[in-house]
């Protein structure tokens, strides 16, 4: 690989739908930044009048993120970025992170991903699970229902190995169960 191959990493529903050709994939860890759902999604799994949750990472020094890590083709680099900004655009923003390999846990790239800052207008930060199941089991947008999202999510962390998450686990189940 080399230092000029772009990489995206996801760790929320670009895990199962990226939305994008990619030449490569494999499962990926950052260090120093946790995922959470503090996340409003007024457009993609809400709408304004009721937002959904969705995950952002956020800087925790003791954290990691499990996720997936995908090498684009040069061709579609530019394409790619743009949709991304796009599809990322209700508070996020990009950042470089440096991804090693969950498998062998080294590193093997620089990659660009997308979290909401906590100054941004949709960032909602920590609520009780309850009011979080609540909250992503009304609402719905664009891309489907906020529970699809978080039902999704949790099976996709669970074949990538992220018991860490439990956070994302405990919230999934209690939506499966009603």
């Amino acid at each position: 690989m080399s230092d000029e191959q772009l990489w995206i990493f996801g760790y929320g529903s670009l895990i199962w739908r990226p939305g994008f050709e990619y030449v490569e994939k494999r499962p990926a860890v950052v260090t120093g930044w946790a995922r959470r759902l503090w996340q409003a999604s007024p457009d993609h799994r809400g709408t304004p009048e009721q937002p959904g949750r969705v995950v952002t990472m956020l800087r925790w020094p003791t954290q990691h993120c499990v996720g997936m890590a995908f090498a684009v083709h040069e061709r579609d680099r530019a394409a790619v970025l743009g949709r991304l900004d796009v599809r990322e655009v209700a508070g996020y923003e990009r950042v470089q992170v440096p991804v090693r390999s969950s498998l062998s846990n080294l590193p093997f790239a620089n990659a660009t991903a997308w979290v909401a800052t906590t100054s941004n207008a949709n960032f909602i930060g920590l609520a009780s699970v309850d009011d979080m199941v609540k909250q992503i089991r009304c609402a719905s947008g664009a891309s489907g229902t906020n529970r699809e999202y978080v039902i999704q999510l949790a099976k996709a962390l669970q074949a990538l190995g992220a018991p860490e998450d439990d956070q994302i686990f405990t919230i999934a189940s209690r939506l499966e169960s009603s």
